[in-house]
C-alpha cells in the first residue's frame, strides 16, 4: 500500500509556472511507475505524463509536451510536475497516481493505476 499526497497547486496567470509535488508514504517509492492526470470540470480525467520506475523514461500528452516536465526524487519519495507556459485550458484538479505491476510500457490509462492522491487544484487565469 502507498499513500500519495499532492501539493503545489494554486492560481496563476496565463504564461506563468507552477511546480506540483506528490509525496509517497508507505512502500518503497522506487517500486512504482508514477503518473500525473488531471480533470477539468465536466470533463473526464485525462493523462498528463508518466515516469518509469527504473529507466527514467517519460511519456507526456501532446498537449503538454514542451511545457510540462515530470520528474522524481526517489531519495525524497517525491514526484514532481513542473508546469511552464500555463494556459487557461490547463485549469483542472491534478492527481498523481502509482502502480507497481511489472510492465514493459508506461501506461497512459487511469484504469491501470492503483493508487491515487486527493488532487490539487490548478487555476490559470487569462
Amino acid at each position: 500500500q502507498v499513500q500519495l499526497v499532492e501539493s503545489g497547486g494554486g492560481l496563476v496567470q496565463a504564461g506563468g509556472s507552477l511546480r506540483l509535488s506528490c509525496v509517497s508514504f508507505g512502500r518503497t517509492f522506487s517500486s512504482y511507475d508514477m503518473a500525473w492526470f488531471r480533470q477539468a470540470p465536466g470533463k473526464e480525467r485525462e493523462f498528463v505524463a508518466a515516469l518509469d520506475r527504473n529507466s527514467g523514461t517519460t511519456v507526456a500528452a501532446e498537449i503538454v509536451k514542451g511545457r510540462f516536465t515530470i520528474e522524481r526524487d526517489n531519495a525524497k519519495n517525491t514526484l514532481y510536475l513542473q508546469m511552464n507556459m500555463l494556459k487557461p485550458e490547463d485549469t483542472a484538479v491534478y492527481y498523481c497516481a502509482a502502480h507497481s505491476r511489472s510492465s514493459w510500457y508506461l501506461s497512459r490509462s487511469s484504469a491501470e493505476y492503483d493508487y491515487w492522491g486527493q488532487g490539487t487544484q490548478v487555476t490559470v487565469a487569462s
